[in-house]
């Protein structure tokens, strides 16, 4: 794989280098670049303990840019959880929709701890965010061992040892860096518990309205179809998809529906409480460019009268 980058860059030698130390697989957590693709990793967490994803082994996709680590990465989950919607990316503090929060000190391990640590907690309408019951998320963590990642081959319950009888769900080096995820209203959960981060409120109501938006944008721009229907679910869920902020959530969704479409990472946005829909940016880009178009014309009307009056007074 060296072979294919260039060693030069930082992203390569930082990849490369966490590729290494995140090799052995603990107990709570693994990830390794593709073969073929230093830039996507595939990762298996398993669930916090004291919740009802304990017993779980959740596998799934984290995009890295080229701009790593100055730039988050992309996190998708592909087994079914009842937490997150599968195959879609989502958001978290530690993810491509809050380059505001993110840090180019964390790393893969980083995210891997927040994603266990945030995965107990109510996902309230937030982007790739689902809100399944205790009883559900129970029956899907004890599925989740027998998850085959379709890519990589690998299976859920092959893919991290058994916790040693006694031994603390995180390792004093994975708490101390499980302390650094703490945002303005977060708490942070440094115990013994596997659960090592906990969500901002001010990242939730931001996720909550970039969903909300994309929702809206969706149901407005939806038409009737030839036969007098209006759009169906899915298709306002991949016209949402495309947008590069995912579906909204939807309670109603069963845990049977998988969601494989897979989407090319694409660049990273901040997320923006008062976000417009992408018609609405587009057509207010248009009105200042026109507006900087007249401006300027008008500008240069100003100075060719100027200038035939300074030219007449010198010949008169």
């Amino acid at each position: 794989m060296e072979q294919q980058y260039n060693l030069r860059s930082p992203a390569v030698k930082r990849l490369m280098r966490e590729a290494r130390e995140l090799r052995e697989p603990t107990h709570q957590y693994h990830a390794q670049p593709l073969e073929d693709n230093l830039f996507e990793w595939h990762f298996t967490v398993a669930g916090a303990s004291d919740s009802a994803f304990d017993g779980g082994r959740y596998h799934g996709r984290i995009i890295l840019p080229s701009e790593y680590p100055m730039k988050p990465p992309h996190i998708i989950v592909l087994t079914p959880n009842g937490r997150f919607i599968v195959g879609h990316k989502i958001c978290l503090s530690v993810s491509g929709y809050h380059p505001e929060t993110w840090q180019p000190s964390w790393s893969i391990r980083t995210v891997l701890l927040a994603l266990i640590g945030f995965m107990p907690t109510k996902g309230e309408g937030a982007i790739g965010a689902l809100d399944y019951t205790d009883q559900e998320r129970v029956k899907l963590a004890k599925r989740s061992v027998n998850f085959v990642c379709p890519t990589c081959g690998l299976r859920g319950g092959d893919a991290l040892p058994d916790r040693p009888e006694g031994q603390s769900a995180l390792s004093a080096e994975d708490e101390a860096l499980a302390a650094q995820i703490s945002f303005k209203g977060a708490k942070s959960a440094t115990s013994t518990s596997s659960s090592p981060a906990q969500p901002d409120a001010s990242n939730k109501s931001s996720c909550t309205t970039k969903a909300a938006a994309a929702a809206s944008e969706v149901s407005t721009s939806a038409e009737p179809t030839p036969s007098g229907s209006s759009t169906s679910a899915s298709d306002a869920s991949v016209a949402a998809d495309d947008r590069g902020s995912g579906p909204a959530p939807s309670s109603a969704q069963s845990p049977a529906q998988s969601g494989t479409r897979q989407r090319k990472p694409g660049k990273a946005k901040g997320a923006s409480a008062g976000a417009l829909p992408r018609s609405a940016a587009v057509a207010e880009r248009q009105t200042h460019a026109f507006d900087w178009i007249w401006t300027v014309l008008v500008y240069l009307l100003v100075l060719t009268l100027v200038g035939l009056g300074v030219r007449r007074l010198f010949f008169l």
